[in-house]
């Protein structure tokens, strides 16, 4: 049976340094949850708290309504798969997967049974007799998911399990792990600093940054709108070009305005965010700004550019499925326009949303 997860303004230091700051969150029975962010931000140390292996020096985690704070590791029916796959050497696949029902006292036919079926489910049933050393790197990281299932645990902590993998393995995995966790409807609390990875697998998403959430939000709302301009340079590309907000209009570059009132009526210094793949690009003699192509790469799916602006800035333009004789030359000029609808816009400080 799957177990909620309730996080309440929870804390751990290191001196004085707060790796956690006072998070609180709420991971609902059978989701599939990401913590999300850069190195450093304080994303692991929250899924070592769950765990057990991180004490927690304020706050309290709750697994459905049982405080687990004190409760050790060995208690608390979790499966955990780890960066580096921490598969036993001298043991067989069979032998590894069957590691933890063994610990649980479960024996005989029963244990033979369980190990089987998830050797199944990751699809190495025919590899149970062959030892850690004579497999990849993704059936190694399918023994060390198999061994996390078996046990059928309340609650399944990963912890940047495809960091390892080559890109090609990765997408794969990415998606038996997806697929997996829909199918069995554990809770699933996942750590990555691939935003990719977690947009493509995620129910919702914690942006973590400086020991707290930036944002939490399903994959959709992290990407299209974000909380603030770390959010937006962090998860996928962004442009960021500076404006202003007057009563009832944008100006961007101080040229090309933008009818739109702002929250509270915000007026002053802002910053416009927009993503590659959502300007227009126009006839330089229509409205907009004016731009001039710099840099055209040819990507298969796109073309990648870059154009330089009236203020020296250069931004990134992304077209799809543009043909060859339509790409824009180097030094062409051309009009740039921002839609409202295509573009987040924040304080001038970066620190909150405005639309």
């Amino acid at each position: 049976m799957s177990h909620t997860v309730t996080i309440r303004d929870v804390v751990k230091s290191y001196g004085d340094f707060h790796a956690v700051d006072h998070i609180s969150l709420k991971i609902e029975s059978g989701e599939f949850f990401t913590l999300l962010g850069p190195s450093g931000c304080g994303k692991t140390t929250p899924l070592r708290m769950i765990a057990g292996f991180n004490t927690i020096d304020e706050g309290e985690i709750l697994f459905d309504d049982q405080v687990i704070n004190k409760i050790p590791t060995y208690q608390r029916n979790i499966g955990m798969v780890f960066q580096n796959y921490a598969v036993f050497p001298h043991m067989s696949v069979a032998d590894n997967v069957a590691y933890g029902l063994k610990a649980r006292k479960i024996k005989g036919k029963e244990k033979e049974e369980r190990m089987l079926e998830a050797l199944r489910m990751m699809r190495i049933d025919n590899l149970k007799d062959h030892l850690p050393f004579q497999m990849s790197g993704g059936q190694q990281q399918r023994i060390a998911l198999a061994r996390a299932i078996v046990i059928h645990p309340g609650i399944l902590l990963m912890d940047e399990p495809l960091s390892n993998l080559d890109a090609k393995l990765r997408l794969e995995m990415r998606t038996t792990i997806r697929k997996l966790q829909k199918d069995l409807g554990i809770t699933t609390v996942y750590v990555t600093h691939d935003q990719d990875e977690a947009l493509a697998i995620s129910d919702r998403i914690a942006v973590c940054n400086n020991g707290r959430v930036e944002q939490l939000g399903d994959p959709y709302e992290i990407y299209n709108k974000p909380a603030n301009t770390f959010v937006a340079n962090f998860i996928g590309t962004s442009n960021f070009i500076p404006g202003k907000a007057y009563d009832g209009y944008l100006a961007v570059l101080d040229q090309e305005k933008i009818p739109c009132r702002l929250k509270d009526n915000y007026q002053g210094d802002i910053q416009i965010a927009v993503r590659p793949e959502q300007v227009k690009v126009t006839a330089p003699e229509d409205s907009g700004i004016a731009a001039t192509v710099t840099s055209a790469v040819f990507l298969g799916t796109r073309y990648e550019y870059e154009f330089t602006l009236p203020n020296g800035q250069v931004i990134q333009i992304n077209e799809y499925n543009k043909k060859r004789e339509e790409a824009y030359e180097l030094n062409k000029r051309v009009g740039l326009k921002f839609e409202l609808n295509q573009m987040s816009v924040f304080t001038g400080d970066g620190r909150e949303a405005l639309l």
